[in-house]
Parts: structure tokens; sequence; C-alpha cells
């Protein structure tokens, strides 16, 4: 069992259905899950041609997806991260806020990740804590 679980959750592919069910499995009692949705803004070359506040609206569209996927969720804290690496900022923030767990979900891969999702072969490699991984 774990104390202190983050949920990665993917809100624009659909893959982590499962995630937090296996989160609240794997949680000991008094444990705390915290899900986080990793949004990646657009990057400048493609902000040139974009109107101005679309990266705004697309921020607070994610923060509403957010809440939305979690309103049910009893005992659920939520944070969203803005990176352009999803990989990267679950590690980081699970290294900087003692996660002991990292529950995520991933995609079936091509050739270039063979048996993991990118993000998740990135999670595993790189996490100081358990990862588990759910094959979606």
């Amino acid at each position: 069992m774990y104390n202190n679980i983050l949920v990665a959750l993917s809100l624009e592919h659909g893959i982590s259905e499962n995630a937090l069910s296996a989160a609240h499995a794997l949680v000991s009692d008094g444990g705390k899950i915290t899900a986080a949705h990793i949004h990646e803004p657009p990057n400048r070359q493609i902000m040139y041609y974009m109107d101005e506040g679309i990266a705004e609206k697309s921020l607070q569209k994610a923060k509403a997806s957010l809440s939305e996927r979690l309103k049910d969720e009893i005992g659920v804290s939520s944070v969203l991260i803005e990176s352009q690496s999803a990989g990267r900022a679950i590690t980081e923030y699970a290294n900087k806020h003692g996660i002991d767990c990292i529950v995520l979900a991933s995609h079936r891969p091509g050739m270039k990740e063979f048996f993991l999702g990118s993000t998740a072969a990135l999670v595993v490699r790189h996490a100081n804590c358990s990862v588990h991984v759910l094959r979606q």
C-alpha cells in the first residue's frame, strides 16, 4: 500500500479510465491521491499563427475538463501542470511532492516505444518511486 499516489490522467486520449480505480486499490488508509493532467501549451512557432487568447482558452478548457472528470471522485485532489514534456513533468512533480507511487495508463505503442508509450516509458525510467502502468 502507498501513502501518496500521483495518478497521471490523459484528458485528451481517454486512456486513463482505470487509473483512478487502481489508485484507490493501492492507497493505504489515510493515504493521499492526487490526479494530475499535464497541459501542453502550443509552442511559440504555432502561437505566432493563432488568435490571441487561444492558449488561455485551452488552459481554461483543460481546467474545466479536469474538474468535470474528478467531480464524483471522493478523496482525490487535482493539479494541472503546464509543461512541454508530460513524462518529465510527472517525474518532477512526484520527486518534489514526496510521491511514493505513480499510476498511469499506457496506450498501444508503435515501434519507437515498443513496450510502453513514450510518456510511460520516460516515467518508468526516471521516477524515483514505484510506477504502476496500466495497459490500455
